[in-house]
């Protein structure tokens, strides 16, 4: 062939989870599309040499709370090309600034969920923080968000706040709701996923009961999936590498092949991270009722010094979100996870809390953070090389399993990604399957991982020899075409009391089961 074009990855194994397309190939990219794979020789205006390493779609993250240039940048190191916050989000009338904030300047593709938990904290407690790295404003300023049962107006309100962040065309709507576990009702929890529902989209839920024994996690998860059924609406099981997640796994398997749109993700370490102040870390819960010891499972992240009862309570009076390590599941865990078919890898990038951190910033600098920010998809592929897991399967999980659901529905930039197809986006990682490896630790989480040599966003290069270049942003916005108008309709007393009667329209429906009201059954 003699075409011209702008990149050429030569010699490569070309591979797609989706088609299952795994030959040694050249890929040929223009104006941002993959526009030939070949086995015939090309040419372009620049060429890498993937002699030895596979060429494979770009890392999808949809789980991310550091979004962030250096974050971006960490994830870049990792193979990720794009970013989304689908559990916490952004508040919903910031949603629209929030995107514009990163046209032309952001490496990577870039997406957010309209966020209940700061729609809470703006309605109960009056504070605002517009994203994740922001949330410390909120989570010290009031507990309303976390403990207060809302009435029906307060409750029309956190809805409207989180209506305004779909309708501006976020992802959907993301929740903390373990966080929340005394103050949110089971008919809030259903007007969420009603609310994005209404708009074909996905409620991610770090559910309740989480992190939890292996009932309470299920219990909580089963709470989200029925809902979805009774819905028909699409729902993401953040984290759910917790206790139960065998059933977990099951219970999404079985609901897909009866064609609901629902999925889970995992981060393949045995510690989770979150704010000393987090509502399951108290000893009434984490001691008496979990049977855990705050010395053998709470580490502080920037010291690694172990708490005890005393000590954690003196810092939550000096510094209540400061961030912590929890260990609550044995490292065998994580290989189960790994062998589980259909479930999409996701970081939980926990965010760097320093005003003073740039882009420049040496990577052995900055403070420290849990290492799956900047190193769980190396580590998915080193462990799946050490533990013999097909490579194919890894790289659904690190891509196509994010993507093909979120494409479903309806979002096109995921149509388009995920996959090493000709006339895709050309977002794609080349990796060394035989070195890529993750350098994070938990004492040290935020060197880069290795053997990654070149990522490729949007037909750009942004990664070349292992090195993120500067001021090369290519990156696009993941998001749903803005509405002219909320889809939201404003509950009445009947709705939010549970009072529910059957129309004639409804299915199976034959007996007015709202006349009794809540004092039914």
């Amino acid at each position: 062939m003699s075409n011209k074009f702008d990149i050429v990855i030569d010699n490569g194994r070309v591979m797609d989870p989706e088609t299952m397309y795994d030959v040694v190939s050249n890929v040929g990219i223009k104006d941002g599309r993959i526009a030939v794979i070949t086995r015939e020789k090309i040419s372009g205006k620049e060429t890498i040499d993937a002699t030895g390493h596979v060429v494979a779609p770009g890392f999808i993250d949809t789980h991310f709370h550091y979004p962030r240039p250096m974050g971006y940048k960490l994830a870049l190191r990792d193979g990720r090309t794009s970013i989304m916050d689908l559990e916490f989000g952004t508040l919903g009338t910031y949603m629209d600034q929030w995107y514009k904030d990163r046209e032309e300047t952001t490496q990577v593709n870039y997406g957010a969920a309209s966020c209940h938990e700061l729609a809470r904290s703006l309605v109960l407690d009056g504070a605002t923080a517009n994203d994740a790295p922001e949330a410390v404003k909120t989570r010290g300023a009031g507990n309303g968000w976390s403990t207060k049962q809302v009435d029906l107006e307060e409750g029309n309100k956190i809805l409207q706040v989180i209506d305004e962040g779909l309708q501006a065309g976020g992802l959907g709507i993301g929740s903390t709701l373990a966080y929340m576990r005394d103050g949110v009702s089971a008919r809030e929890v259903f007007e969420l996923q009603k609310l994005a529902g209404l708009y074909g989209r996905q409620t991610g839920f770090h559910f309740r009961y989480t992190p939890g024994t292996e009932a309470m996690e299920v219990n909580g998860i089963q709470e989200m999936l029925a809902n979805a059924a009774a819905l028909g609406a699409p729902a993401l099981a953040c984290h759910f590498n917790n206790p139960g997640y065998n059933l977990v796994h099951e219970l999404l398997i079985r609901m897909r092949a009866r064609g609901m749109n629902v999925w889970g993700e995992v981060y393949p370490y045995r510690a989770g991270s979150t704010a000393i102040n987090a509502v399951f870390l108290e000893p009434e819960y984490w001691v008496k009722k979990m049977g855990y010891k705050y010395e053998e499972t709470l580490q502080d992240v920037l010291t690694g010094e172990w708490y005890t009862q005393q000590t954690r309570e003196e810092m939550l009076k000096k510094e209540p979100v400061r961030l912590v390590i929890i260990y609550k599941m044995p490292e065998s865990a994580i290989i189960d996870w790994l062998r589980m078919r259909g479930v999409s890898i996701a970081s939980d990038t926990m965010p760097i809390l320093a005003d003073w951190v740039t882009w420049d910033t040496p990577y052995e600098d900055l403070p420290n953070s849990h290492p799956r920010g900047a190193a769980s998809y190396a580590k998915t592929l080193r462990l799946g090389r050490e533990n013999d897991i097909p490579l194919m399967q890894n790289l659904a999980q690190l891509s196509y399993n994010s993507a093909k659901p979120l494409g479903d529905m309806g979002l096109k930039a995921m149509q388009e990604r995920g996959r090493m197809q000709v006339g895709k986006i050309a977002d794609i990682t080349v990796f060394d399957p035989k070195t890529v490896t993750d350098n994070a630790t938990y004492a040290k989480g935020t060197l880069p991982s290795t053997g990654i040599p070149y990522v490729v966003v949007n037909g750009t290069i942004v990664v070349k020899d292992s090195q993120v270049l500067k001021d090369v942003n290519p990156g696009q916005p993941i998001r749903f075409e803005p509405e002219a108008r909320g889809r939201f309709e404003l509950l009445s007393v009947e709705a939010w009391k549970l009072i529910y009667t059957v129309s004639s329209v409804d299915p199976g429906g034959t007996e007015p089961y709202g006349v009794h009201g809540i004092d039914c059954c």
